[in-house]
């Protein structure tokens, strides 16, 4: 049996961090078949539970669990309450001697494959160090762009420059075309305390960087991060799960998909905000008399937080409790409301003309390759910051708001201001140039993964310089 050069990827435990690593397997496999991948996977670090185990029709694809350390060993659970970013890898190093039992045990037969690298994800740098005492290379797998990646970078060789910021200061990073104001920054970036900030360290003690993006759509924020220090860039994207997985009841998703058969093309705009996107029911009205003002086809999904306070989101049981009374009927004939919708294939389908968007890196990649503009809602993390650099640094596009934060309760986007970014997507001139940029873009993208692709060369030159290391190696 031929014995292959396998990667052993730490993801952070969470579905959009570990889809596109395992569309990342999908491909690399898919290009050289002297690989293998084995995940390991740590459990929740909301709740400790394990996460769904993946399913992989390839049999050099494996997915192991680690063992959960005991309860001395990881943090407190007060500190969530501080900051989610420190306990989260904390958490996650407090895996370390559990995986490196686990890589130490896999390896340990003159039969086993080749350890040939660990990748780990953005907020498991931590456990680089593993890495270097077994004597092989690191690589960080990046879920996000190569602008934000900037910015951490930025972060940790300039961090009194961004603590207790104002939030009317404007801060020039170089992966950024533009000045970035304070307040569409990640909020625990402004915090001295945030343990992001010194990721950039061990970011830099890995020998590449791969990044889920396309160089024609982040040459600037590329470019900066080409500077002989930074570890080399692969960008690799956009690597998406578009095949489709119905995670809602059939029913619904047949529903829904047959609705949109029945509308003229490029026609209905999708309104969708994620895993954590649930709005107060005073926001969900003002959206409502939006949309409704102006006559423009939709589909909605509506959803409400759970009630154990992990910030997930599931289905109303009755929509009409949360919007205002006779919605649902007066808008029968242009719009549908549904709970969880099959994002992918909506966006997919050519009756989609427009998508309302948490503005979550993989939801603006899935909106790119398929040429449906973005009108803008961020809500947490690093999703404002890559909302102003869809609209500001790339003009890809539709600004309805950059700033707004699920948890403060005291702004509320208005039923005027949804109407006017509806409006201007889909009747004014400048709605019209953000649409013709998105489809220019997403010829670029296919051609960026096809042979001779700039995502195609750039996974090439991954694929060489794991195999000159294990060269080296041996």
């Amino acid at each position: 049996m031929m014995k292959r050069n396998e990667l052993v990827f730490i993801p952070v435990p969470g579905k959009s961090h570990l889809a596109p690593s395992v569309e990342f397997a999908h491909e690399l496999l898919r290009k050289d078949d002297r690989f293998s991948v084995t995940f390991l996977l740590i459990n929740s670090s909301f709740d400790m539970s394990p996460i769904p185990m993946p399913v992989s029709s390839n049999p050099h694809i494996q997915f192991l669990r680690v063992p959960q350390p005991q309860s001395s060993q990881l943090p407190s659970r007060d500190l969530m309450k501080d900051s989610f970013v420190n306990y989260t890898i904390l958490y996650i190093k407090s895996h370390a001697t559990q995986i490196k039992d686990i890589i130490a045990n896999r390896f340990s037969t003159p039969s086993s494959n080749r350890f040939s690298g660990l990748i780990v994800d953005t907020f498991c740098t931590e456990i680089i160090d593993v890495a270097v005492e077994l004597g092989v290379p690191s690589y960080l797998f990046f879920t996000s762009g190569a602008a934000i990646l900037g910015l951490l970078l930025y972060l940790n060789s300039n961090t009194d420059k961004l603590d207790g910021s104002e939030s009317d200061v404007d801060h020039h990073i170089p992966s950024y075309l533009n000045p970035v104001p304070t307040n569409v920054l990640p909020t625990s970036f402004t915090d001295k305390e945030d343990m992001m900030k010194t990721q950039g360290n061990n970011i830099r003690k890995t020998k590449g960087i791969i990044v889920n993006t396309v160089l024609e759509l982040e040459t600037h924020a590329v470019q900066s991060l080409s500077d002989g220090v930074i570890p080399p860039l692969y960008t690799v994207g956009p690597l998406l799960d578009i095949k489709g997985k119905v995670n809602g009841r059939q029913s619904d998703h047949d529903q829904i998909m047959k609705w949109l058969d029945d509308q003229p093309p490029k026609s209905v705009v999708l309104l969708c905000f994620g895993n954590y996107g649930a709005f107060s029911t005073t926001q969900l009205k003002e959206i409502a008399i939006g949309l409704e003002r102006s006559g423009q086809r939709f589909l909605w999904s509506v959803r409400k937080s759970q009630p154990d306070g992990h910030g997930t989101t599931v289905d109303y049981e009755n929509p009409n409790e949360a919007l205002p009374e006779g919605f649902l009927e007066r808008t029968k004939e242009v719009g549908r409301v549904c709970g969880w919708a099959p994002q992918v294939e909506v966006l997919a389908h050519p009756a989609t003309g427009g998508f309302v968007s948490h503005c979550g890196w993989n939801s603006i990649l899935e909106s790119l390759l398929f040429g449906v503009p973005i009108v803008t809602w961020p809500m947490y993390a690093e999703q404002n910051i890559n909302a102003f650099q869809l609209v500001r640094d790339l003009e890809l596009g539709v600004e309805l708001t950059l700033d707004f934060r699920r948890d403060s309760g005291d702004i509320v986007i208005t039923a005027e201001e949804v109407e006017r970014s509806l409006r201007c997507l889909f009747n004014s001139g400048e709605g019209s140039l953000v649409r013709k940029k998105v489809e220019e873009m997403s010829d670029k993208f296919r051609k960026a993964v096809s042979k001779g692709g700039s995502s195609f060369e750039s996974f090439g030159c991954f694929v060489e310089d794991v195999l000159a290391n294990v060269k080296l190696q041996n």
